[in-house]
């Protein structure tokens, strides 16, 4: 097993479910991302560069999905979290049932438009 496949087994259900619920998504979306497991998180990168994390915050409850290129993104600002970080913007899910794809979708294909 990958170290981020360990890593995302480990967690409790609910960050499991919203976890593989988004990797799904990404995998679906990007069929040329590669998943790691950098700094700690898993990490998707594409054309071989950080692209974004998927990262579980057992103390406040969520799964952020991270952008490395976050503050580059012009749509869905609405649904991006920044919290004072200078490149990352992310979205944050509580629960699986929060998740709306169409945004999630959105995200990702304005993103992957970044790496072109």
């Amino acid at each position: 097993m990958k170290p981020a496949e360990a890593y995302i087994f480990k967690q409790p259900d609910l960050y499991k479910e919203i976890l593989f619920h988004i990797i799904a998504v990404i995998e679906q979306e990007l069929p040329d991302i590669e998943l790691f497991f950098k700094w700690g998180i898993p990490y998707f990168y594409y054309n071989k560069k950080p692209f974004c994390y998927l990262a579980p915050n057992h103390k406040r409850k969520f799964v952020d999905v991270g952008f490395a290129k976050g503050f580059q993104l012009k749509e869905n600002q609405e649904f991006l979290v920044d919290e004072n970080r200078n490149t990352v913007k992310s979205l944050r899910y509580f629960k699986l049932e929060e998740i709306d794809n169409t945004i999630l979708i959105s995200v990702l294909k304005e993103a992957k438009l970044l790496y072109v």
